[in-house]
């Protein structure tokens, strides 16, 4: 039976290595949805970072919208994505619908819905954006609002929930 693994922590918080060593440790067969783009020299750097980590041992899917159409692409065969990051995800939806609530949302909701019916276990890459200070612009509430709609649904689903924060990893769930 898959797995649906969700790790969430701060910015550079170790998310992102916990989810390759709990893929690494406890499956074979690997891929990788990335959902970043590289729109920037930072960027590049960062997804080129990520990419040198992995080395080779996972398919990688680029997928910056439509991650339940990655997923449905996969092989036969794979035990495991890792989807790294859903919130980079969440802010390209944020974009390409100009900042439509609602449909952002629906598209969250189309993909919690999608996790229990999944073929291969996955590992989801989140951040927290909801300890910090009240953003002083509706757009960015309305983004840190539906990270955490987002994050509340996927944990609901979750069968454990990692907290990383200071490279530590915290069963949650």
């Amino acid at each position: 039976m898959p797995e649906i693994v969700l790790i969430i922590g701060g910015a550079r918080s170790g998310k992102s290595t916990l989810a390759l060593e709990y893929a690494e440790k406890n499956y074979k067969t690997r891929a990788f949805i990335a959902s970043a783009t590289a729109v920037d020299k930072e960027m590049k750097q960062r997804i080129e970072s990520h990419q040198k980590k992995r080395r080779g041992r996972y398919l990688t899917v680029e997928e910056e919208r439509d991650l339940v159409a990655a997923i449905k692409k996969l092989p036969e065969g794979i035990g495991v994505a890792v989807v790294d990051c859903l919130t980079v995800w969440l802010g390209n939806l944020f974009y390409h619908a100009n900042n439509r609530e609602n449909s952002v949302k629906k598209q969250v909701d189309t993909f919690v819905r999608y996790l229990s019916e999944a073929s291969c276990s996955l590992i989801l890459v989140t951040n927290e954006v909801g300890c910090g200070i009240v953003p002083d612009n509706e757009m960015s509430r309305m983004f840190r609002d539906i990270s955490g709609y987002m994050n509340r649904k996927i944990a609901q689903k979750a069968d454990t929930v990692y907290l990383c924060t200071c490279g530590i990893p915290i069963k949650v769930k």
